[in-house]
C-alpha cells in the first residue's frame, strides 16, 4: 500500500510540474508576442489596391494586409477616398473629420428655407483637422 500510494504521489508531483512549466511558457509568450501595428490596409485580392484603412487591432481588416504609417493612412483616408473601417473608426482616432462634422459648429438656420440648406451627400469627402 504505502508503495502504491508513493506511486501516486510521484505521478501526481510529476503532472503539477508540467502545468506549472507549460503556463510559465504561455505567460512568456504573451508578453513576448509582437505589439500589432498602429494601423493596417485592407488589400484588394483582385487589383492588391486598398479597399479599407482599419486600426491594427480590429478582428475585420481580412487576412490581405499590410501595416501603413500615420501620414500614409491619413493620406489613404482623405487624398485617395479609401473609406474608413465602420467598426474600429480609425479615422477617428486620426482625427479626419467629415465635412458632415463642419455642420455642426454652423447650425441650420431657424427657417424652414431649404434653399440655404446644403444638401447632404452620401460620398462626402474627408477633410484633415489639426
Amino acid at each position: 500500500m504505502r508503495v502504491w500510494h508513493a506511486m501516486w504521489l510521484d505521478r501526481i508531483d510529476r503532472r503539477i510540474a508540467y502545468v506549472r512549466k507549460r503556463q510559465a511558457e504561455e505567460e512568456r509568450r504573451r508578453r513576448n508576442r509582437p505589439k500589432p501595428p498602429d494601423r493596417v490596409v485592407e488589400l484588394s485580392r483582385a487589383t492588391d489596391g486598398p479597399l479599407q484603412v482599419h486600426d491594427g487591432a480590429c478582428g475585420m481588416k481580412g487576412k490581405r494586409h499590410r501595416e501603413v504609417s500615420r501620414n500614409e493612412a491619413r493620406r489613404l483616408l482623405t487624398t485617395d477616398a479609401v473609406p474608413a473601417c465602420p467598426f474600429c473608426h480609425p479615422d477617428t482616432q486620426l482625427r479626419i473629420i467629415g465635412d458632415l462634422a463642419d455642420r455642426r459648429n454652423h447650425p441650420r438656420p431657424a427657417s424652414n428655407d431649404r434653399s440655404t440648406t446644403p444638401a447632404i451627400v452620401p460620398n462626402r469627402r474627408l477633410v484633415m483637422t489639426a
